[in-house]
């Protein structure tokens, strides 16, 4: 939620974040996010167009599968992506899959 709101101060324009909680999407919008999904909103999200920055989650049960955040990504296809969430999941490959968008995987604690 920090980078969310750090973004939104810089004056990135559209932030949007997925997940499955909606407490997590409320947080989101109050911290800065312009649009909030679930990972099954995949396909409402083809219309989204111009995203600056995407903080997608990528863990499961909670959140989605590698395969579900690259589909989500190339979907929308941001500028910049963040997975976030991903904990003992493996997240190597999302880069290679995404072409194109600038993804940017961080050790967070």
């Amino acid at each position: 939620l920090g980078a969310i709101a750090a973004f939104k101060a810089m004056g990135y324009g559209d932030i949007i974040a997925i997940d499955r909680r909606p407490e997590a999407l409320e947080n989101a919008l109050r911290f800065g996010a312009t649009e909030t999904y679930l990972p099954e909103d995949i396909p409402e999200m083809s219309g989204i167009k111009d995203i600056d920055i995407a903080f997608m989650p990528c863990n499961q049960p909670y959140t989605m599968t590698p395969d579900q955040l690259v589909k989500a990504a190339r979907t929308v296809q941001p500028k910049v992506l963040f997975p976030y969430h991903y904990s003992a999941t493996d997240v190597s490959g999302i880069p290679a899959a995404l072409q194109g968008i600038d993804v940017r995987i961080r050790q967070y604690q």
